[in-house]
């Protein structure tokens, strides 16, 4: 590196040092003007809530609160340099400077000054920082404008509308949630049931095994039956009323309910002929059934049980 070219070099480092002695020693001063008027008899008094939001915004950004370390406090006690003991040299919360600085940036400068003028306190701004944003953006407009009462009317307006939307939300969180819930107390009976019936299905081969051949074939219909019934029975009071009430609602509300339950009916006679071509079965149009008639499952029942007890003896 030749003379002039080191000479040049040395000027561009003494600049940039400088540079950033100039800046170290604003970021210093700033400090020392936020405390001196700490201070002051009526500190606060000295800035619009806006400058002085943003002088705290500017200072905890920049953790220049650090400059404080190694001061001491009246009563002596030496500082570390926190973002508390600023906010305490300055006889504010560290909150009530983080909700400063909360408003600011949530509002902006000019619409925060405006509803520093017209009165507005740290609880309503805490609610409209919570609006969604295109309710806050549509409350700022009207802030800016300076009209207290337009202000006022359009925040409770969209205050009592957010609101609602959240209990609304809350509402569809809780009936999802107890949807959920009953789903799973459905599923867990059906697994109940299920294991149960595979221990009945245990149990009916055991009595079945012991049994004399002429008896078998008595034990398995007289607890085909029983099933059977049982199946009748959900059919009848439990789909039908489900279903009559879900076509009620379509007549009342005007939803199409109707092809939805002829699907679930058609699902329903697909498994049942599913099950018929499974077992290679006759398609009966004029089987007896009187055993299916009311009594038929305790009659199946009784039966079952006469059974079992001839068995034992």
């Amino acid at each position: 590196m030749d003379i002039a070219a080191a000479r040049e070099w040395g000027e561009q480092v003494q600049n940039q040092t400088a540079a950033l002695q100039a800046a170290h020693s604003e970021e210093r001063d700033l400090v020392n003007q936020l405390l001196g008027q700490a201070q002051m008899a009526e500190a606060f008094g000295k800035f619009s809530q806006t400058v002085w939001a943003s002088k705290l915004a500017y200072v905890k950004e920049n953790k220049l609160y650090r400059a404080i370390a190694g001061k001491k406090t009246p009563n002596g006690l030496e500082l570390s340099g926190t973002w508390i003991e600023f906010c305490g040299l300055l006889g504010v919360s560290d909150e009530k400077a983080n909700q400063d600085i909360a408003n600011l940036r949530a509002f902006g400068e000019e619409a925060l000054e405006s509803m520093s003028r017209m009165g507005i306190g740290y609880r309503e701004m805490r609610q409209f920082r919570r609006l969604p944003e295109d309710h806050k953006t549509a409350l700022l407009e009207v802030a800016k404008t300076g009209d207290k009462e337009a202000f006022v009317d359009l925040a409770e307006e969209l205050i009592a509308r957010h609101t609602k939307e959240k209990e609304q939300l809350t509402k569809e969180r809780d009936d999802a949630k107890a949807d959920y819930e009953a789903q799973g107390a459905r599923l867990a009976k059906v697994s109940a049931e299920r294991d149960q019936a595979q221990m009945e299905a245990e149990k009916m081969r055991s009595r079945i095994a012991t049994l004399p051949d002429d008896k078998v074939g008595e034990q398995l219909r007289a607890e085909t039956a029983g099933i059977y019934s049982q199946l009748l029975s959900v059919l009848q009071t439990q789909l039908r009323p489900a279903l009559n009430a879900l076509l009620e609602h379509a007549e009342a509300s005007g939803l199409d309910h109707r092809t939805y339950a002829a699907g679930m009916i058609r699902q329903v006679e697909q498994d049942l002929q599913g099950l018929r071509d499974e077992l290679d079965l006759p398609d009966l149009q004029d089987a007896d059934l009187s055993w299916m008639e009311p009594g038929a499952l305790e009659e199946a029942n009784a039966r079952a049980a006469a059974l079992a007890a001839e068995r034992e003896a």
